[in-house]
C-alpha cells in the first residue's frame, strides 16, 4: 500500500506496478548521481570564466560580474558566484575584485602567482629561471594535498589530489612563501 502525498489517498499498487515505481525512483536517483559530475563540469567552467573576466577588467560587484557571466552564457546566481569568488581566493582591492597573488617575500624567491586549472592542477607563475628552485621549494615541503610538481622556465605545474585540495594547496603554497 502506498500513500499519494498530493491526494492524501491510500492505493494499492499491483506487483507489477511495485516494481515499475521501483524502477521509476532507481533511475532518477541514478541521474541525479550522474548529472553531479555535469554540474562539477559547468562549475569548473564558470571558475575559469570568472577569473578570466576578472584578469580582463575592473569588476566591482557580484552583480556586475553575474550580468557578465550571464553575458557570457553561464548560469549563474549571486550566491553563486560568491561561493565560487570564495573557492577562488578572489579579494576586492581597491573596490575592484583581483586574483590571490604572491606575497613580497614570495616574489623575492621566485613565485609571481598561483591560479587553478580544471579540477587538479594549479599554475605557479615565477621569475624567469626561477621555478626549478620553486618547485623543489614546494616538493621539499611535503604538502600532503600535492601530488607532484613539473617546472618550466617561468612556469610550474603542481598536481592536487583532488579538486577539494586545489584552494588547500594554492592557500599553503602561499603561506610556505610568504
Amino acid at each position: 500500500m502506498l500513500v499519494d502525498l498530493r491526494n492524501r489517498t491510500l492505493f494499492r499498487l499491483a506487483p507489477m506496478h511495485l516494481c515499475c515505481y521501483f524502477m521509476h525512483l532507481f533511475t532518477c536517483y541514478a541521474s541525479s548521481v550522474h548529472n553531479v559530475g555535469k554540474r562539477e563540469m559547468h562549475k569548473t567552467k564558470r571558475q575559469q570564466k570568472i577569473m578570466s573576466l576578472i584578469r580582463a577588467r575592473r569588476i566591482g560587484t557580484q552583480q556586475e560580474l553575474t550580468t557578465l557571466l550571464e553575458r557570457a552564457g553561464f548560469v549563474a546566481t549571486q550566491p553563486s558566484v560568491s561561493r565560487d569568488l570564495e573557492e577562488l581566493g578572489v579579494v576586492k582591492h581597491n573596490g575592484h575584485y583581483t586574483l590571490p597573488r604572491a606575497t613580497e617575500g614570495a616574489a623575492a624567491r621566485g613565485l609571481l602567482g598561483l591560479d587553478p586549472a580544471g579540477e587538479c592542477l594549479v599554475v605557479a607563475k615565477c621569475e624567469p629561471g626561477l621555478a626549478s628552485a620553486v618547485a623543489v621549494e614546494i616538493d621539499r615541503a611535503g604538502l600532503p594535498e600535492i601530488v607532484g610538481t613539473l617546472a618550466g622556465e617561468d612556469t610550474v605545474f603542481i598536481a592536487v589530489r583532488e579538486r577539494k585540495a586545489q584552494r588547500a594547496a594554492i592557500r599553503k603554497v602561499l603561506e610556505l612563501f610568504g
